[in-house]
């Protein structure tokens, strides 16, 4: 909680007998303030209103019809100089009798369409002796216009309310100048440091923060300063977030939230007045620290795009932040936390030291960060005894911190639609695929000819993974649909690139063209299917060239341009020969690779028919199955229509021969009877 949350002793106001009454906590005297007496005169005009409405109906009496009214003045039972005809009623007094002691006062209600009527027949009844009371023209008046302008005052004494809480704040719009923060505390986040997994530099740069922080004479002894601000840089799921919530629940000082997005508005102006309120509560509470989510919302570079003046909203509010941070009213003590996973969009002057001091970048995590990461969140769900978190870690390269939390969730899903008491390996299995490929479509209705496709499509991709030298290991196999593949061959690779050789880069490429080429030869036809192969294929062949110079023709030079996204022009810095050469470059490669591929996929095309009558036969494949097929080895494992056969039989109850409740024990041996 900043200062300026804290509740503050009010003036002391004078008392009824003219000395000093006692403040009120919270900054409000007892004095009632002047909203409070204009509420107190509308509720007054209310009440009067319902009493002139309860004593202009009273005396009227209860209501009676035309016909009692006939036969009471015929009895003589009404008092014919109390009759009475008004615009809206005809009264009268019926006299003391056996029914009350007192006269009793009625009446009979006219309305437009029977007062005409009903006059006619009063008069005739009672002989013209009647007499008549115009009603007074204030009275409807009354009726229709006091309750309008009570709500006239009503709203006056609102809007009336609320421009004065805004003038106090800075004007009508001053609250949209107000920081949309939200101050966060141990107890509100939750999370500390031992749930942040699998980035263990990043949270030991944070810790020096935090240590700071605590002890910042430990620092400044030897004429330090605390830094002014930390960029986390790292793609999303990272847990560049989760750090930052786990700053918040391990720091003893105030955490004020805000997103990069909380500053933009459609009005011109709010966004940097929202800074200016953000810092100036931070330094009234200082040390405290201030964590900026999606900075590249207001901090991309200036000039760039459409917006080349000053008066850009989203330029002012990054102005305000760079002024703050590091201007000539530095905010010392309050260390700005951004996270961002653009950093190249950023404005130089914003992530120069003084203002964003540090830079951590937050990795994909490794193999052992993804141990350590599945095993946090693995002690919220029950694992059973076959589970091995470091074959799922090995199996999910290149995995998120949040993909990885959502594998567990997953597998923990389909345990339970299973009905099972833990997890088990296969259910991690699944989940890891259903993340990456998408759920499995099983009861997709598939054509007997494009299965036999898919499966020699998945068979060309397999073989050529077992056996091109340099290609990551195989996995395993599948032509059960997911997502928008008809199949998938997983490769399982022994260790995390940092970098990619030019030799594992070649093999990938000879894999991905092997679907089409076996597709190609068993059906003599080509589809559809291959066109994340062919994309793959080309994607890796124009980084090689353009990127990497991976190219004898082109040598040791990047043809690839800038980020050009933010500037809306063309980025080419080569002629129209280099691009003829860049063009003939990748289709070598792609070329080299397809003939490599047809060549390997021509000298092994009894394994990949044996690996693809397998899938067509068991729909899924392991590695070490699909090795047995390529040494000539049968599989023992039973077939699709075997386990559906055997599960159609578990679900059927067991046949029992119908029992002669009468017949007699039968002796084991014993011969039945002819009869």
């Amino acid at each position: 909680m900043s200062k300026s949350d804290l509740p503050t002793q009010g003036p002391e106001t004078p008392g009824p007998s003219g000395g000093k009454g006692r403040p009120v906590p919270g900054g409000r005297s007892q004095t009632v303030p002047p909203s409070r007496g204009l509420f107190g005169l509308v509720s007054v005009l209310l009440l009067v209103l319902l009493l002139f409405v309860l004593f202009s109906s009273k005396g009227d009496g209860r209501t009676i019809t035309l016909s009692d009214f006939e036969t009471r003045y015929k009895e003589r039972q009404i008092d014919p100089a109390s009759v009475v005809i008004r615009d809206d009623a005809i009264l009268a007094q019926i006299k003391p009798g056996p029914e009350s002691k007192v006269p009793t006062n009625v009446r009979i209600p006219l309305n437009m369409a029977t007062r005409e009527a009903y006059t006619q027949e009063v008069l005739r009844i009672t002989g013209n002796r009647v007499s008549t009371k115009p009603t007074s023209p204030l009275l409807p008046l009354l009726f229709w216009f006091v309750p309008f302008i009570l709500i006239l005052v009503f709203l006056w004494a609102m809007i009336s309310r609320g421009l004065r809480n805004a003038s106090n704040a800075g004007g009508m719009l001053g609250n949209f100048g107000k920081s949309r923060h939200r101050t966060l505390s141990k107890e509100m986040t939750g999370i500390t440091f031992k749930d942040v997994a699998g980035i263990d530099e990043a949270k030991e740069e944070v810790t020096e923060i935090i240590e700071f922080l605590k002890n910042p004479k430990r620092f400044t002894k030897l004429g330090g300063r605390i830094p002014r601000g930390v960029l986390l840089i790292g793609e999303p799921g990272c847990g560049k977030t989760l750090l930052a919530k786990a700053i918040a629940g391990e720091a003893d000082v105030p955490f004020f939230s805000i997103s990069g997005s909380d500053f933009v508005e459609m009005f011109v102006g709010v966004g940097a007045s929202r800074v200016r309120d953000l810092f100036k509560q931070a330094k009234e509470s200082a040390p405290c620290i201030i964590f900026l989510d999606e900075i590249d919302a207001v901090g991309r570079r200036r000039g760039s795009g459409f917006s080349q003046g000053g008066h850009d909203e989203r330029e002012q509010t990054l102005n305000a932040i760079l002024v703050e941070m590091d201007g000539m009213t530095s905010a010392d003590g309050v260390i700005v936390i951004a996270a961002t996973n653009r950093s190249d969009v950023l404005d130089p002057a914003l992530v120069r030291p003084g203002r964003f001091d540090r830079q951590i970048t937050v990795p994909l995590p490794d193999v052992k960060g993804r141990v350590d990461i599945l095993s946090v969140h693995a002690k919220k769900v029950r694992l059973g005894p076959n589970v091995d978190l470091e074959r799922t870690a090995r199996a999910t390269p290149m995995f998120s911190g949040a993909e990885l939390a959502a594998v567990i969730n997953e597998a923990a899903i389909s345990a339970t639609m299973k009905n099972k008491e833990f997890i088990e390996q296969e259910d991690l299995e699944e989940a890891r695929d259903k993340i990456k490929f998408g759920r499995a479509r099983k009861s997709r209705a598939v054509d007997k000819d494009e299965n036999r496709a898919t499966a020699y499509h998945e068979a060309g991709h397999a073989v050529l993974q077992a056996i091109v030298p340099h290609a990551d290991p195989l996995h395993k196999v599948t032509i059960i649909p997911r997502g928008q593949s008809l199949g998938s061959t997983m490769s399982l690779p022994e260790k995390d690139r940092l970098g990619y050789g030019k030799k594992w880069l070649l093999a990938t490429m000879r894999v991905l063209c092997g679907g089409r080429i076996a597709e190609f030869r068993a059906t003599g036809d080509v589809a559809s299917g291959a066109a994340m192969d062919i994309s793959m294929t080309t994607r890796l062949a124009r980084t090689m060239v353009v990127e990497w110079g991976m190219s004898e023709r082109l040598g040791f030079v990047r043809y690839s341009g800038q980020d050009t996204k933010d500037f809306f022009i063309s980025d080419k810095e080569y002629s129209d020969e280099t691009a003829r050469v860049i063009d003939e470059e990748i289709r070598r490669l792609v070329d080299e690779a397809y003939a490599e591929a047809d060549r390997l996929i021509a000298e092994n095309w009894d394994k990949v028919s044996r690996v693809a009558e397998a899938l067509l036969k068991h729909e899924t494949l392991s590695a070490d199955e699909v090795n047995k097929l390529i040494r000539g080895e049968p599989l023992s494992k039973p077939t699709v229509a075997d386990l559906l056969a055997a599960e159609a039989r578990r679900d059927q109850p067991a046949a029992r021969p119908p029992a002669t409740p009468e017949s007699p024990d039968i002796p084991p041996g014993a011969m039945p009877s002819p009869a």
